[in-house]
């Protein structure tokens, strides 16, 4: 099975914002061409051999200058929560454009629960890189803000109780084995 484009960019991010490695195989590097610039931009190295994509991170992230969601074969707008989650702890300052949808800034309020530094006016989001974040319960109120949370988690020190996991479980299969499989510690509990 090939990953959709947005579930590949979230594992990408999530590997990403932890300073971890990652190869996700079954993919089609074609569908990721909008999203691979910016991870580059951060810092982060390709290989890619046919439907295969290994990432490898650097030390510490840094900003990525401008993040603008546009209409295919653009930056997925979809892709933009799980990617300001990344940078929350990149070094510097990141800015993130909405062109497509309004309100799609709803995770921010939860990220800066757990210690990130983002500021929103209209569709713009400025965010300053962190040192780290820190786990606290935060909750989803959608799809792609909910997957935004998860990979927050993942990079914040302590735990993280997210909420709201039915927004989630909407377009990311049994995303919690997927990210055990991978080395992370995720526990489901009733939602």
């Amino acid at each position: 099975m090939i990953p959709d484009r947005i579930t590949a960019a979230t594992f990408l991010a999530a590997a990403a914002a932890t300073g971890s490695s990652i190869t996700l195989t079954h993919v089609l590097p074609a569908h990721l061409a909008p999203v691979l610039p910016l991870f580059e931009e951060s810092g982060c190295r390709f290989e890619i051999r046919g439907k295969e994509i290994r990432m490898h991170t650097p030390d510490r992230l840094s900003r990525i200058k401008n993040v603008r969601t546009m209409p295919y074969p653009g930056f997925p707008t979809d892709a933009q929560a799980p990617m300001m989650a990344m940078t929350a702890v990149a070094n510097g300052t990141s800015i993130f454009v909405e062109n497509i949808f309004e309100s799609r800034y709803k995770h921010v309020g939860e990220l800066l629960r757990l210690g990130a530094n983002i500021k929103v006016e209209g569709r713009v989001a400025v965010v300053e890189g962190v040192g780290h974040l820190s786990g606290a319960p935060v909750e989803a109120a959608d799809l792609r803000g909910g997957a935004a949370l998860v990979v927050a988690g993942l990079a914040a020190q302590g735990e993280t109780l997210v909420s709201g996991v039915r927004h989630i479980d909407r377009g990311y299969e049994c995303l919690e084995k997927s990210l055990c499989a991978l080395g992370a510690q995720v526990t489901r509990l009733s939602d």
